[in-house]
């Protein structure tokens, strides 16, 4: 299928809007190491019910990869705040579609917007829990974490002082949009328990997936999210 595509600049944030004309916005948010083009097989799933998807670019990812140091809340949340601006000046009704990191960028950029619903894959939903798992992981306390202000871990993150404060004063209180969420039940890094708190707290309805992965990547789980994003979006014009 040939989906319409424009690549634009939201300010100085490479973007691209795909699909025919439309009151009807699916705003997608990529997690760590996506981009904007990961949009491209999902607005062939999606488009043809009447949304066109816009897509972006986060800090130091897909154009912006030579970029450095700056792939964080405090980048990335008034950028954000940016393409909703824009894309609340060009659509009518707006849903928001985000995976893995980029949940957690979203609800800190979007937690007083009016959006019409939220679909959020292997979503990061409880940071402070995630980071107190990888420092487990590494074997690095809370007082060593502070003296060194940056440590590299043997999974390729990288624990920071400095986003941990950040993370306990940025607590997510907040999230009235109608969500829905899908993740795998072999994701190492969302655990079913912090799922299944938020889901409740907040009201989301959970699809987990057996054999899902934090990444939907095989064709057994992209299909099953492929059905998973259209019953969810075919219907909600």
């Amino acid at each position: 299928m040939n989906i319409p595509k424009k690549e634009i600049k939201i300010k100085y944030i490479p973007a691209a809007i795909w699909g025919n004309p439309s009151k009807n916005l699916c705003l997608y948010i990529h997690g760590q190491g996506g981009n904007k083009e990961e949009a491209s097989p999902i607005s062939e799933h999606i488009c043809k019910y009447g949304y066109q998807i816009l897509s972006i670019d986060l800090p130091e990812h897909g154009d912006r990869k030579n970029e450095r140091n700056c792939f964080d809340p405090w980048h990335v949340i008034p950028e954000l705040k940016i393409v909703m601006h824009f894309a609340k000046h060009h659509w009518t009704h707006i849903s928001l579609l985000a995976n893995s990191i980029g949940v957690w960028f979203s609800m800190l950029s979007f937690k007083n917007e009016h959006l019409k619903n939220s679909l959020f894959v292997s979503p990061v939903l409880d940071m402070k829990r995630l980071i107190l798992n990888m420092m487990i992981w590494e074997n690095v306390s809370e007082t060593q974490l502070k003296k060194e202000r940056i440590i590299s871990t043997s999974f390729g993150q990288t624990l920071s002082w400095e986003y941990w404060k950040y993370v306990l004063e940025h607590p997510i209180e907040r999230w009235n949009v109608p969500t829905k969420i899908l993740y795998g039940k072999n994701d190492p890094f969302i655990d079913s328990d912090t799922v299944k708190l938020f889901s409740h707290k907040f009201d989301c309805e959970l699809t987990a997936m057996e054999n899902g992965e934090h990444w939907f990547h095989t064709e057994q789980q992209l299909n099953f999210m492929y059905h998973w994003l259209k019953e969810n979006l075919a219907d909600k014009r």
